[in-house]
């Protein structure tokens, strides 16, 4: 399910997998352009915001809400990731199991052009509904990609690409910015609790550190991903 105008517009980009939507009144005009302009033929309901706060428990909806078939948007596997173009830059994502950070990943993926997000078995659902609303939709427009054996999935990715993989970690690191970016990157991010694993740190090519001052000892993955993929990405900017 998604909510918001902006996670229905994402849906809409596989709008023939939209099963309803339901708007409130106030939503009403803009939904049934928005539809018509993509060609969905989904039945489309109205229901007042109140009674929408009260289907989803929250007031977060903006008026609008979606469901779809799951299959069109779920991650795929490593080996069925066959892009036109080899990727230049992918965000791998490491046990991120917060609701929160793992949709805030997806919105930074698409801010700094990555092209790909490869997700750690363990990793929270990036379909989950706060975790759509928190993407800005983003987790439905950036690839994903699922593995299912950690971290041998994630050499395997990485050689069959030619990428370099970057671990962001404080053990045995260097500062961020004296790492020239390599042409072909996968930058690795971890929980907040764990950081990166010894595992994928080991396999890594580069471990870096993002200089901070030493009355902190951490930054939020979301942040960190980031400032990482600022120095990184080699997708394009303006």
């Amino acid at each position: 399910m998604g909510e918001t105008m902006i996670v229905l517009e994402a849906m809409l980009l596989r709008a023939a997998a939209i099963h309803s939507v339901l708007a409130s009144p106030r939503m009403l005009a803009r939904t049934v352009e928005l539809l018509e302009f993509h060609h969905c033929s989904a039945p489309l309901y109205t229901a007042s915001d109140e009674t929408i706060e009260a289907l989803t428990g929250i007031d977060l909806h903006r008026g609008v809400l979606a469901v779809a078939q799951r299959a069109a948007f779920e991650p795929i596997s490593i080996d069925a990731y066959a892009p036109a173009v080899a990727p230049r830059t992918v965000l791998v994502c490491e046990d991120i199991n917060n609701i929160d950070n793992i949709g805030q990943l997806f919105r930074i993926a698409a801010s700094f052009a990555v092209d790909a997000v490869l997700l750690s078995p363990t990793c929270h659902d990036p379909l989950y509904r706060k975790s759509l609303r928190v993407s800005t939709g983003n987790a439905l427009k950036v690839p994903s990609i699922r593995a299912a054996r950690w971290p041998d999935d994630l050499s395997r990715f990485c050689t069959r690409f030619d990428l370099t993989l970057v671990a962001t970690a404080i053990q045995s690191s260097v500062a961020l910015r004296s790492i020239v970016p390599p042409a072909r990157v996968a930058v690795v991010v971890g929980n907040e609790m764990n950081g990166v694993s010894a595992q994928t740190r080991a396999i890594s090519s580069h471990i870096a550190r993002i200089p901070m001052a030493s009355a902190v000892d951490s930054l939020n993955v979301a942040v960190s991903a980031a400032i990482a993929l600022d120095h990184f990405s080699q997708g394009k900017r303006v």
